[in-house]
Parts: C-alpha cells; structure tokens; sequence
C-alpha cells in the first residue's frame, strides 16, 4: 500500500540527520532544503538542538504530529522509532534508508518484519529499508544526487536497486531523459515494484500521469500482481520498459526433458514480459535509449530514411536495423528525388542512407527533412546524423532539426555523436526539451526491441473444442511421473492437438500385427530411455515386415527398454514445443524448431499460459529460424496460423491441469496446414497441489 502521507507529505522529520552532508543523513536533509520542501521539516537528534537550520529534537517521543518520517540511524534503532512515530505521532510515510535488515542476517530480517507489522497495523507504508529512498514533485527524500529536473511528463522510475536508480538517472540526463518520479524500494520488506506499479496504475489520471515507466528488477516476488497493472498501464496508453537483473541461472532442478534442461526463470521473466507488453532491456544505456524513443512521435511502419553526414555510423545503423526487423528502403527514381538531389552537393547519395557529405549545412538538411516527410512515401520515419569534427559550431543544425521535430508528422531521431566537439551546441539542443541518441547502434536495438515487444491483450481462454471435464478426468486419475503414450493421446484427444496414429507393443507379434493396422512406412522407438537417438533407439522409415522384426528384436534390448512405439510416420519441418511448471509464474511455453535443432540452437521464445493466438503468433515471429518456418529454398513452411493454434489449445490444457510440470512435443512435425504430435513427453506431479 502506498499512502498519500509518503507521495506528498505536509511534515517529514528525518531521523538521524546531521550537519555532516557526507553521512546519508545529513544530506538527506540537505537536499530536501536545497529542493525547497514546501511542509513542515524536523530532525530527531540527540545532540543538536539545530541542524542545518532545522529544528532538532531529541526523541521521537518530543515530535509533534509528522506525516511522513525517513529513517537514518542503525537497524537496532529503527523499530522503536518506528512504533513511536506510527502509535503517537500519525506518521503513515516511512522511508528507511539504513542497511542491515534482511539483507544482512537472520536477525535482520526479524527487525524488518517487527517494522512491517507496526507500519500496517496503523495503516501506513513503507519504502525500503536498504534503499536510497524516493523523489516526488513533493519531496527529494533521497542522500544522493543527481537530484533530475521534474517533468510531468516525462518518466517514472521504479527501481530495486539504489545505485542502480542512481546510474540511470546519469545515463538518460545527459541524453535529454527527464523523469518525473523515482523510487527507490531496496529490500521492498512491504511496497516492491509491483506495487509502485500498482499505486501508479490505480491513480492512472490520462490528462495527467506520466506515460513512461522505467523498471529495474532484482527479484519479481508477485509475477500476477507486475502483469495485471503493468499490461493495465499499457492499455491506458503508457510504455513500460524494464531491466529484470538476475535471471541467468537456472530457477530449479534440470528435468529429464528438452524443457526441462532449457526452461528457467529467465524465460519465465521473458514470458511475462511479453504477455505484458513490457520492452526487455539489459542494461542501463539500453534502458535509457528505449525511454528516449519512447518520448519521439511513433513511428507507424517498420520504414526508416538514414540522413547523415558521415558514412560509419550510417552503415553500421543500416546493419542495427535490418537485422532487427525494420527496413531502409531504396528511395525510388522520381522527380521529387531528383529535385532533392539538385539542392545537394555534387556528390552527395539519396539511395537511403541520404548522405549529403561532410560539407553539409543546415539549408540542406532541411530539404531532406521535408522530402522525407511530404514526398518519400516509402519512409516512416527519420534518423539524422549530424556530429562535427570540431572546426564550427552547429547551432543552425541543431536549431533546424528542433523545429523540424516540432512541426513534422513523422518522428524524427537525433543522433548528435559530438558531446565534446560541439558540447554547448548539443547541450542547447537538449534545453530545448529534445533527446539525443549518441550511439546510432544502441538507437537501432532500441527501435526493433520496441518493434518486436507487442501489445497486451485480454485474457480469453481458448475452450473450442477443448473437453476440460476430460482433461480433468485424465489428470485425477494419472499417477505421478512420465506418462504412458495411451495418456498423452487421450489428453491431446481431450484438447484438440494432433497426435499420429500409434501404438506401444512388447512382443514381436503384436508388432507385426501393429503393422499391419498402422500401414507403412513406420517409426520405431523405444520406450523407456530418455534421450531416444542417443542410445539408437529411433528407426525411421520402415517399409517392410522383415524390418519391423529385425528393429523389433533389437530395439527391445536397448537398456531400460519397457516398449517399443510404433507409429504412422509423418513429413515435414520438425518443430518443437514444450512446457514447465515455474513457482509463482505458472506454466511457461516454449516454441521453436524441433529435432536435435532445439538443443544445439536453442532457439526457442517463451510465453505464459494461457496464451491468446496473437501471443502466439508473436512467439512464433520472434524466432530466429522464423523463415524456415514460412517456407524455404523450395520447402513447404508450416501455417503459422495452425502452428499458434496448436500453441494455444496446449496453454489452456495446461491452464486446466496444473500437475503437469513438465511436456515436450518433440517433433511437431508441420507441411502447410498438417501438423501432428510425433513424439511426446508428459511430466505429472500431484504432491502441494
């Protein structure tokens, strides 16, 4: 819970502050002064009857009634304050920027759970402790600096980490990033993120709220709670991106499975992410740079003009870009391009790139903006280019550039590499309200990840033609463990998935009797081994019944054979799906190609069940080896329609049976609109349930 009391305090005493601006609490109080707080402002100090110029008093006893209160004094000391101030004084803001809770021992996080009980006992609330504290148009209750120019507008950043918070501010600043709010929650032992998240989704004012949330995670504690208020903000009109630190290990044990050794909380954070419509970054420049785009008009294709001065950055955009998915399109021969060309130096390229030369001057820019922006119809959107070698000032440049984002309907992306050279010149072009990119690569990262994140969309759970009274039948009545082919087929009956024709046999009669009810040509497995091929346990394309007992005798004698599957054999491109169980986040899906190709590539994208058919289409489009699923070199691809529906039948029976931890279908074998289950593998676990 996040009260009026912390946002907007009309009193805030701080306890421990000192007139030593090198200790977190006397500059805590410094820069509260130096930030014109507007309320009523105590300190608490035993030695001093002022500090600063404030009033001090010796015990929080000695308060009068305060609002909001920031703690800077030993862990030990914190609960008593605490209880003091929110049982006698009305305080129900706490901000606590001392260490050695939680984070520290044992004995620490009993002290931080002591705090929380009083705080919501008296119906306050807490940021941190463990934290560099919090900055609202209100108050800068924080003991570091840069202390950013607040604009409405702007941005809110929500942040785990203090320094952290610290160091964004320092990335965007100098870019033109301006914020609006920044909060810092440390241990979060009360108010994390979500529910920074939450507080600023319910206060949601479309005239007035800040439409551009940054988010740095160190730990997702309520996965539901960050999905439903941030995909809720972006349905309100506002961006979100995010840094979710810590994902690279693995979350729980590696299972007998492809899923199993792939799936881990990283894919679960990217899976949400997307369901969400949360922009994933990986790092503070990254994170910074999306921000800068978010607050550029949007671009509404993929179609981006390159007008530069120099040829390197130029190139190497071209590059960012077209790998992530957007396109630099040929300017096509025209008469407005040829009357373009004739305002240019000899010399000079409108293929796009548009370079017009090292010589170039602003009157020159500006007939390439507004070809660009009234008579190139095959462009979306611009990136200019524009740095100095240091021998003149710019100023014209960058003041036409200004006034051409103002008026122009297409957006326009500065990137200005010059913040030596031409510092001042840049450094006004900034006042001026703009932003600046000065890395033209992590520009075109920012932009295809922009591209790639989609919209989030309602909850629908898919039920045509799905038997859940069915699916739950199967499931009460399954043992624990790998299941039988027999299962897996009457569970995919029962959803809607497509599985071949087969058959478990354990004798050579009843495989040559399986035969000849399946039809050749056939595939043998065995049953038993996990990793089938390794062991040679897999004989495809089986025509005749001398083959059938031939791999039969064989195949039974693999170790850790119980069985040999038989089955109808299917064609086409192998792809691969899969599905874990993770705590807190529930089922993650994966997709991507199938065969050995998902365990050397491991090219596959995640999603949370239940998947909608646009999630899964996104999914399926966000694979790298995407083109060889529509087809290639001759092949037939795979309907992307049907391979998403398959998708989704399989997250809503997952939806309505949460034993399964673990599936793969390995291969999903797909020629245009026929796709079939080849190969399956389901995991049930019943105990905590």
């Amino acid at each position: 819970m996040i009260t009026k009391e912390l946002i907007a305090p009309r009193s805030i005493v701080v306890i421990g502050a000192s007139n030593n601006t090198a200790k977190p609490g006397g500059k805590l109080l410094k820069n509260l002064i130096d930030n014109n707080f507007k309320g009523d402002l105590w300190v608490v100090n035993p030695n001093e009857s002022e500090v600063q110029g404030v009033k001090s008093f010796p015990r929080p006893e000695d308060l009068p009634p305060v609002e909001m209160a920031v703690l800077a004094i030993p862990a030990h000391a914190c609960v008593h304050a605490v209880e003091v101030l929110a049982t006698q004084k009305g305080t129900k803001g706490f901000i606590i920027i001392s260490a050695g809770f939680s984070e520290e021992s044992e004995e620490g996080r009993i002290l931080e759970q002591k705090i929380v009980q009083i705080i919501e006992a008296n119906g306050g609330s807490l940021i941190g402790p463990n934290c560099i504290g919090i900055i609202t148009y209100a108050h800068t209750s924080v003991f570091t600096t840069p202390i950013p120019k607040l604009v409405q507008m702007s941005c809110d950043l929500i942040s785990s980490s203090g320094a952290t918070a610290v160091f964004i501010m320092e990335s965007g600043i100098p870019k033109g990033l301006h914020f609006a709010s920044v909060f810092s929650v440390g241990n979060s032992a009360q108010n994390g993120v979500e529910e920074v998240l939450e507080f600023m989704d319910d206060i949601f004012n479309p005239e007035t709220s800040t439409r551009v949330k940054l988010l740095y995670i160190e730990s997702i504690r309520n996965p539901d709670k960050l999905l439903k208020h941030a995909s809720s903000l972006i349905r309100k009109g506002c961006k979100i991106a995010a840094i979710k630190a810590g994902s690279s290990q693995a979350g729980s044990r590696a299972a007998a499975s492809h899923t199993g050794a792939m799936a881990n909380s990283d894919l679960a954070v990217e899976a949400l992410f997307r369901k969400a419509g949360i922009v994933r970054c990986f790092g503070r420049e990254e994170l910074t740079t999306v921000a800068n785009v978010f607050h550029c008009k949007p671009m509404k294709g993929k179609r981006l003009a390159i007008i530069t001065h120099a040829g390197g950055p130029a190139v190497m955009l071209t590059d960012s870009l077209e790998s992530g998915g957007l396109h630099i399109p040929h300017i096509k021969e025209s008469e407005a391009r040829e009357r373009l060309k004739s305002k240019l130096f000899p010399g000079s390229s409108v293929e796009n790139p548009i370079d017009f030369l090292a010589t170039g001057n602003a009157e020159q820019l500006a007939a390439i903006i507004d070809a660009c922006e009234n008579e190139f119809d095959e462009i979306d959107g611009m990136a200019v280019i524009f740095g100095s070698p240091g021998l003149s000032p710019v100023h014209d440049v960058y003041q036409l550039l200004h006034e051409k984002m103002q008026t122009c309907r297409k957006p326009i992306f500065p990137i200005l590499p010059s913040v030596i050279n031409v510092k001042e010149d840049v450094a006004y072009f900034i006042s001026q309200g703009n932003v600046n990119f000065p890395d033209e690569v992590l520009l075109g990262k920012a932009l295809t990840s922009i591209l790639k994140t989609a919209r989030p969309h309602e909850e629908k759970i898919f039920l045509e033609n799905i038997d859940v009274p069915e699916i739950r039948r199967i499931i009460d009545r399954a043992e624990d463990g790998f299941q039988s082919p027999e299962t897996i087929h009457r569970l995919f009956a029962a959803a809607g998935i497509p599985i071949v024709h087969e058959a478990t046999v354990t004798t050579e009669e009843s495989a040559m009797e399986m035969a000849g009810k399946l039809g050749f040509p056939l595939v043998m497995k065995v049953i038993g081994p996990i990793h089938k091929t390794d062991v040679g346990g897999v004989v495809l394309n089986v025509r005749d019944v001398e083959t059938v007992q031939h791999e039969f005798r064989r195949l039974i004698q693999i170790k850790d054979t119980t069985s040999v599957l038989m089955a109808e054999m299917a064609t086409g491109i192998e792809l691969f799906l899969g599905a874990k169980y993770e705590d807190r986040f529930g089922h993650v899906i994966l997709c991507g190609m199938g065969g050995i190709f998902v365990e050397v590539f491991k090219d596959i994208t995640s999603g949370l069940a239940p998947l909608t058919m646009c999630e899964a289409a996104s999914m399926i489009k966000n694979l790298r080896a995407y083109q060889m699923i529509k087809g290639y070199r001759g092949k037939n691809g795979v309907t992307e329609r049907k391979f998403a529906e398959i998708m989704v039948r399989l997250s809503t029976l997952l939806r309505f049976a949460v034993e399964i931890k673990e599936m793969d279908i390995n291969p999903l074998m797909g020629d245009g609109d026929k796709l079939v289950a080849v190969d399956a593998r389901i995991r049930i676990e019943k105990a905590g349930n």
